[in-house]
């Protein structure tokens, strides 16, 4: 009788979004800054470029009705977006930091071989 064991390596592949508000979610990657806009917006240089995304149409609002906290400045289908978000920055740091704090119990319960009879 012959045996063949196999040495199979499961790999755990994990997305992660950030939900900004409303519909809107990025992956984390694409992230480039998450700014306060109160604390931001007394520079000239960062109103300034506030001012030219929305002359350009690189802004978004997530939602009308309430007055945005924070902005997002991320890439999506590779042009460069600026996301209003009426969510706080350290709510956004607290998902981004729920999400990493899964993903790394999902990589440390990762089996790293496991060997079957076949």
């Amino acid at each position: 009788m012959t045996y063949f064991f196999r040495k199979i390596k499961i790999v755990w592949v994990i997305f992660v979004f950030l939900h900004l508000g409303g519909d809107e979610i990025v992956h984390v990657r694409d992230i480039v800054a998450i700014m306060d806009i109160e604390k931001t917006t007394t520079s000239a240089i960062t109103r300034e470029f506030l001012k030219t995304g929305e002359e350009e149409g690189f802004i978004k609002t997530i939602v009308e009705d309430e007055i945005p906290k924070s902005f997002i400045v991320a890439y999506k289908n590779d042009m460069q977006v600026i996301y209003l978000s009426p969510l706080s920055v350290t709510t956004l740091y607290r998902r981004y930091k729920r999400l990493e704090t899964m993903r790394k119990k999902v990589k440390e319960t990762e089996e790293p071989t496991d060997d079957r009879e076949q």
